[in-house]
């Protein structure tokens, strides 16, 4: 007996998507910008740290820093280009307690806790080992699947279209933050991961799916009119090696 094609793919497409998805969530890079920050002050701290590494560029008499922010879900991150000096810190302020933020937060939660799910109720309905699958049980992980990748899929689409307004204390206000006054977002590598997550996850329920689907069970040559259980091997003219792994006794 042989696993469904479409059981085999949704078992390998599920769980590489819970994984990019998992990824993207717990990585602070779903926006980045960059901001240039000028250092005028002759006796700064900063100034004279950042010298030893050799980050200081003069313009002038004023001495920039090209600094890289990055914000996550449940996390933020700012560094100075081309040198090991980065923090992180969880995300705070505005940020957080924007509404859209939270929304993404709670469905990628709810997203990762159905596909697990699924993929579980998946592996028990596929029954690799023996020669029935349970297609109900595997039909009804795709489908906690499919609606993982969906939510995950929204909350990426309202992320992405909120990307430069999230954390903003009014719509005519950049980031609130007077320290990077001229900090551009733009989306960042996470997302890229969660899209892709998100779209295997729904390709893979997709697939579980469709094995729900009940493929014609052999007749014998003899009696064709006589339904025979492959399983039973009650017609001694069913070849052994059939490709049927249905049983309707």
């Amino acid at each position: 007996m042989h696993t469904p094609a479409s059981m085999v793919m949704g078992i390998v497409f599920a769980p590489l998507g819970l994984v990019l998805v998992f990824t993207a969530a717990i990585t602070p890079q779903w926006r980045e910008g960059q901001a240039r920050l000028g250092m005028t002050a002759p006796g700064s701290l900063l100034r004279s740290g950042l010298k030893g590494h050799g980050m200081g560029v003069r313009s002038g008499s004023v001495e920039t820093l090209l600094l890289l922010r990055s914000d996550g879900l449940w996390e933020s991150c700012l560094q100075v280009e081309h040198s090991e000096l980065k923090q992180c810190w969880p995300v705070g302020g505005p940020y957080q307690r924007d509404p859209r933020v939270r929304l993404a937060q709670g469905l990628v939660l709810t997203s990762l806790f159905l596909c697990g799910t699924g993929i579980v109720l998946a592996c028990i309905g596929v029954r690799c080992w023996t020669d029935l699958p349970l297609r109900g049980v595997a039909a009804t992980g795709g489908l906690l699947v499919v609606m993982a990748g969906l939510l995950s899929l929204t909350a990426l689409g309202v992320y992405t279209h909120n990307l430069g307004r999230l954390g903003m204390v009014s719509p005519s206000q950049g980031i609130n933050n007077h320290r990077f006054p001229h900090l551009s977002l733009r989306p960042a590598g996470s997302l890229y991961f969660g899209w892709l997550g998100s779209c295997l996850q729904v390709l893979g329920g997709s697939a579980l799916l469709f094995g729900f689907k009940r493929p014609r069970c052999l007749t014998c040559p003899s009696c064709p009119e006589l339904p025979v259980c492959p399983a039973c091997r009650s017609c001694a003219e069913i070849e052994p090696e059939t490709d049927v792994y249905e049983v309707t006794c």
